[in-house]
């Protein structure tokens, strides 16, 4: 079934349908579309056939680039943001029918898992090719390997301060010295905090969230130049060795990868 972007569905609820898995397919329009946070008993995964979806929950951002999957647990609080253009896939499933992980992660789709998706969001829940199109599904999405595409975002109030401002403003390059100033901390108080409740340095955390920013502009067609100078680079040639560097493969090796690997790309 297809429906707009937007919860709760208008003409029925998830939670009320007894199979154990099924599929609602979204086109995005031309501008950026929002699904406020909310949670529903079954779990869901969040797979971009075309593309980029951004998933947030209360630990942390989950970029969805095409040919992956977010899977987020039953009744975890979660929003969804979809670049203009997007083409989803939600796929809900009942809590205990698969050995899936109790932590929200990205996942990689195989081209099977790709087309059973498909398939599965185009017949009716109490059709018995549902039925079936879900136990195939349910065997194969276990199997599925985890990519790191997520960034850590803290509960503390002064980091999802800065996390919530270098989301509005990607290419602000504000030192960890400005920060820990617009903070009321000392740079080294920041620094340790910052490690303490992510486990990454500073820099390293503003570089995921450059990551996940360039990866869902990508997918959704934006070019390399266009995403270094949005991301506040001084040159194209500074981004693309950031990028290399992270994920192994410079921005257009990677997203080839995933398109023709359904979603098997290395990520470091």
């Amino acid at each position: 079934m297809r429906q707009p972007l937007r919860w709760p569905w208008l003409n029925f609820d998830v939670d009320d349908v007894v199979a154990s898995a099924i599929a609602v397919g979204v086109d995005v329009t031309e501008t950026k579309a929002e699904v406020p946070a909310h949670w529903h008993r079954k779990g869901q995964l969040v797979f971009a056939l075309g593309g980029g979806v951004t998933c947030r929950v209360p630990g942390g951002l989950w970029m969805v680039p095409p040919h992956c999957g977010v899977w987020v647990p039953s009744r975890m609080e979660h929003s969804n943001i979809a670049t203009a253009n997007a083409r989803i896939f939600f796929v809900y499933i009942e809590p205990g029918v698969a050995a899936l992980p109790e932590q929200c992660c990205t996942l990689s789709i195989s081209p099977l898992l790709r087309e059973l998706i498909i398939e599965l969001s185009e017949c009716a829940p109490d059709d018995a090719r549902c039925d079936f199109l879900g136990k195939v599904l349910l065997a194969e999405l276990p199997l599925m390997p985890v990519q790191q595409l997520h960034l850590p975002i803290s509960a503390e109030p002064r980091l999802r301060r800065i996390a919530e401002a270098l989301a509005d403003d990607p290419a602000d390059r504000s030192t960890l010295a400005d920060w820990a100033n617009r903070v009321a901390l000392s740079e080294s108080s920041l620094a340790r905090l910052v490690v303490k409740e992510t486990g990454l340095s500073f820099g390293r955390w503003r570089q995921q969230l450059h990551l996940i920013v360039a990866l869902r502009e990508l997918s959704a067609g934006a070019s390399v130049q266009q995403v270094s100078g949005d991301l506040g680079y001084e040159s194209v040639t500074a981004f693309i060795t950031m990028f290399k560097k992270a994920l192994g493969k410079p921005p257009a090796k990677y997203l080839s990868d995933i398109a023709q690997n359904g979603g098997s790309a290395f990520v470091a």
